[in-house]
Formats: C-alpha cells, structure tokens, sequence
C-alpha cells in the first residue's frame, strides 16, 4: 500500500495534477484486459502483467501502475482509462 504522506505528494508527470489510487473494481476490470491481451498503454506497448493497484489522474483520464507497492510515474507507462 501506497504510504499517505507519499501520496499527498504525487502527482502526474504531465500536468502536475494530484493523483488518487484507484479502486478495486477498476483495477479488477483492467486487469481483466489485461489478461485478454487487450490492454495497451499509452507508449503503445501492451500491458501483460497485472498491476497491483493504480494512481489515477485527478482528471480520470490515466492511470499510472503501481508495481510491488513502487507508483511507476512515467508518462508512457500510464494507462488510458477511456472506456473503462
């Protein structure tokens, strides 16, 4: 789990926005496209392992992975969450 003064301080690499973590039913659902080889992220390379938990930009519009409890806060290795 994310620590919660770690968390306050996030924020997209993008826009600078802040960042949540996302809930079990959306990480349910992607990972679920994951598992279909149907999930991509946004440098275009496709997801293929489970993702533990997600940070999600205040917008809703990606996701960044969080991997073994480490946020990968990398502008391509977000996941666009349009459709989910």
């Amino acid at each position: 789990m994310i620590d919660k003064e770690l968390l306050e301080i996030l924020a997209c690499p993008e826009n600078k926005t802040p960042v949540h973590l996302a809930d079990q039913a959306l990480l349910d659902r992607i990972n679920a496209r994951i598992h279909q080889g149907q999930l991509s992220n946004r440098g275009g390379k496709k997801v293929e392992k489970p993702i533990d938990g997600g940070l999600v930009r205040e917008d809703g519009a990606y996701l960044y992975p969080i991997e073994d409890e480490i946020p990968i806060m990398l502008i391509d290795e977000a996941i666009p969450l349009k459709g989910f």
